[in-house]
C-alpha cells in the first residue's frame, strides 16, 4: 500500500518496486492501477520496461485482473518470451474461462519450441477439464508431452489429469491413472472421491476403507464429501466410523464438514444427533441452518423448522432463497396462514435477490394448502416466471380446495401458452377429473396424453382413471382398464378398485380385487383393512370378525396414511 501511495511522485521505478506494485495489482484486481504502471514505464522509456521480466509481470497483472485482451497485445508487442511469458497468459486465460483460447494459445507454445514447466501443463490440463468440445485425447495428448518432458511423476500434474478425466465423467480412465501413481497424496484421493460422489456413490464406501487400510489421512474436504456421498446413500453405520475418525482428526472445527455431517444424520433419519453435529459448527451460515430446518420439515416437525428459522433470524444470518421455501413448506405442512404471510412478508422485505421461482412456488403451494385459492392466484398472476411446478401447484390446489372446473380452466390456459406439462401435471388433471366428476373429460385427457404430450401413463395416471371410473360406479369398466394395463400393477391399483367397490356395493368384484391385490403383496395391511370393512358395510359381521382376529394373529398393523404427491418443493 506504501509502494501505491508513492507511486504519482516516483519519476524512475525500480524493478523490484515495479513487480511489488503490480503483485499488489493482482491480489487486489486492480487493474486500472496496472494500466497506469504500464503507461509510466512506457513514458519514462526506462530500460526496464523493455525487460522480459517486468513484461512477464504486466502480462499477469492484467489477465489475472480480467483484461486478457490486453494481456495478449502486450504479449504480441513482445521481442522475447520466455516459458514465463506463455505460462502467465495460459494460466491467466483459462482462470478467465477461456479453455479453447486456452488450449490454442498451448499449441502455439509448443510449435515455438518453447519448453513447457509443470506451471504450464497443470493449467493446459485445467483447461481440457472446462472445454466444452473435451475430447479423452486432448487431455491424454496433452500428458504424453508431460512424459516427453518427463514430468509423469509430478504429482501436481497426475492430479491435474485425474480432475479433468473425472469432471467429464471419464471414472474407469482416471481409475487407471490413480492405480498408476505411485506418489499419489491427498488430493489423488480426494479427486476420486469427488467423482465417485458426482457419478457414482455407491463405490464411496469401499474406496474410503481403502484409503483408511493404506494409512492415509483424510483432509476436510475427504470428510466433507465420504459424508455427503454416505448421506445420499443412507449408510448410517459407516458415517458413524466416519464421524468417530473425525472426532480423532482435529477437522470438527470446519463448516463445509460440519455441515456434511449434519446432512449425513439427517438424510439417516436422526434428528437428535444431527441436532447436536449442528450446535457443534463454531461459525454456522445460511446453509447450515436451512439444512437444519429442511431436516425438521423432513422428519414431520413443521413447528420446529420454523422455530429454527426464526433463531437464525435472530443469530442475524440473512436467509436465502432455500430458507424462504423451506419455511413456507413448512407453514404449508401446517395449514398456518398466518405464519405463511410473515415469511411472504420476509420475501418481499429481502428483494429479488433472494426470490425466485422457487420461492413463488412454495408461497403457491402454501396459500393453497391453506385453502386460500384467491391469493394463491394473485401470486401466480404477478409472477414474472412459471415453471411447470407453479402450473402444476395451481392446479392440485385447486382440485384439491373442490374447484375441479377452475383446476382445469388453469392447465387449459397452460396449453394455449404452450407450456409442456409433465407427468405429475397430468396425474393432478386426472385427479382433479375424479375429484369433479367430470369422468368424459378425464378419459379424453388420458387417451391423449401420449399423443399429444408424448407422456406414457404411469401406474399413478391409471390409478386416478380407476379412482375416476370407480367413484361414479363404473366398476366394470374400472376393472377392464386395470386387467389391460401393460405392466403388472402393484396392490395400490387392486386397492383403489376395491375402494370403488365398497363405495357402490359391488362384493364380488371387491373379492376379486382384494385377491389379486394380495397376490401382489400378501403383507400389505391396507387390502385387508379395505376387506374388512366392505364386510362391515355389508353387515357380513362373520367373515369381518374372522379377517380382523386373522389379521390381530399376524400382527400386521395399518400404516399410517403419507402424501402420495409432492410438487412445490425446492432443491438444496
Amino acid at each position: 500500500m506504501y509502494n501505491l501511495m508513492l507511486l504519482p511522485q516516483l519519476k524512475k521505478f525500480h524493478t523490484s518496486t515495479t513487480t511489488t506494485i503490480l503483485r499488489h495489482c493482482v491480489e487486489t484486481s486492480n487493474l486500472p492501477k496496472a494500466k497506469t504502471i504500464h503507461a509510466k514505464l512506457i513514458k519514462t522509456s526506462q530500460h526496464e520496461s523493455d525487460s522480459l521480466f517486468t513484461h512477464n509481470h504486466l502480462i499477469n497483472a492484467y489477465v489475472k485482473c480480467g483484461d486478457t485482451a490486453s494481456g495478449l497485445q502486450l504479449f504480441d508487442e513482445m521481442p522475447e518470451r520466455n516459458v514465463v511469458s506463455w505460462t502467465a497468459l495460459i494460466a491467466g486465460f483459462v482462470q478467465k474461462g477461456f479453455p479453447a483460447e486456452t488450449l490454442s494459445l498451448f499449441s502455439d507454445m509448443h510449435r515455438s519450441s518453447i519448453r513447457p514447466n509443470e506451471f504450464t501443463f497443470v493449467s493446459v490440463l485445467h483447461a481440457c477439464s472446462f472445454a466444452q468440445t473435451f475430447h479423452l485425447i486432448c487431455a491424454f495428448q496433452v500428458f504424453a508431452i508431460v512424459i516427453k518432458f518427463g514430468f509423469e511423476n509430478n504429482v501436481y500434474l497426475v492430479n491435474a489429469l485425474l480432475t479433468t478425466l473425472i469432471r467429464n465423467a471419464e471414472l474407469d480412465e482416471a481409475a487407471k491413472v490413480f492405480e498408476e501413481c505411485f506418489n499419489r497424496d491427498i488430493v489423488s484421493w480426494n479427486a476420486v472421491f469427488d467423482g465417485f460422489l458426482k457419478f457414482s456413490c455407491n463405490c464411496i464406501p469401499n474406496f474410503w476403507r481403502r484409503m483408511i487400510f493404506e494409512g492415509v489421512k483424510p483432509d476436510a474436504f475427504t470428510f466433507a464429501t465420504v459424508l455427503t456421498g454416505l448421506a445420499d446413500l443412507s449408510k448410517l453405520e459407516i458415517g458413524l466410523r466416519v464421524h468417530a475418525l473425525l472426532i480423532k482428526s482435529g477437522h470438527r472445527s470446519e463448516r463445509c464438514v460440519g455441515n456434511a455431517l449434519v446432512d449425513m444424520y439427517l438424510k439417516s433419519r436422526r434428528l437428535d444427533e444431527g441436532f447436536a453435529a449442528f450446535e457443534e459448527i463454531p461459525s454456522k451460515d445460511v446453509y447450515s441452518w436451512t439444512q437444519i430446518a429442511a431436516g425438521c420439515l423432513d422428519s414431520g416437525e413443521a413447528v420446529a423448522a420454523l422455530r429454527v428459522i426464526g433463531e437464525m433470524r435472530r443469530a442475524g444470518i440473512r436467509p436465502n432463497k432455500f430458507t424462504l421455501a423451506t419455511g413456507l413448506n413448512a407453514c404449508a405442512s401446517l395449514s398456518s396462514l398466518d405464519e405463511g404471510r410473515k415469511m411472504q412478508a420476509l420475501a418481499a422485505k429481502l428483494g429479488d435477490e433472494e426470490v425466485d421461482v422457487c420461492v413463488d412456488n412454495a408461497l403457491l403451494d402454501m396459500y393453497a394448502k391453506c385453502g386460500h385459492m384467491d391469493s394463491a392466484l394473485r401470486v401466480f398472476s404477478s409472477m414474472s416466471e412459471r415453471s411447470v411446478v407453479s402450473w402444476t401447484t395451481m392446479i392440485m390446489g385447486y382440485a384439491q380446495n373442490g374447484e375441479a372446473e377452475e383446476a382445469l380452466k388453469v392447465f387449459e390456459e397452460m396449453r394455449t401458452r404452450g407450456e409442456r406439462p409433465n407427468h405429475i401435471t397430468l396425474i393432478c388433471v386426472l385427479y382433479a377429473c375424479s375429484q369433479g366428476g367430470l369422468v368424459d373429460r378425464g378419459l379424453s385427457y388420458f387417451s391423449s396424453m401420449s399423443r399429444e404430450f408424448g407422456i406414457v401413463p404411469r401406474e399413478d395416471h391409471y390409478v386416478c382413471v380407476v379412482n375416476l371410473l370407480g367413484r361414479v360406479g363404473r366398476i366394470r369398466e374400472a376393472e377392464e382398464l386395470v386387467l389391460r394395463i401393460p405392466f403388472e400393477p402393484s396392490a395400490v391399483v387392486w386397492q383403489t378398485l376395491l375402494g370403488a367397490c365398497r363405495l357402490h356395493g359391488d362384493v364380488e368384484t371387491a373379492r376379486r380385487a382384494a385377491e389379486l391385490a394380495l397376490a401382489v403383496d400378501r403383507d400389505d395391511p391396507s387390502t385387508y383393512v379395505l376387506m374388512s370393512n366392505t364386510f362391515a358395510d355389508f353387515e357380513d359381521w362373520g367373515s369381518a370378525r374372522t379377517l380382523r382376529e386373522w389379521l390381530e394373529n399376524r400382527d400386521i398393523k395399518k400404516m399410517p396414511g403419507t402424501s402420495w404427491l409432492e410438487i412445490s418443493g425446492c432443491s438444496r
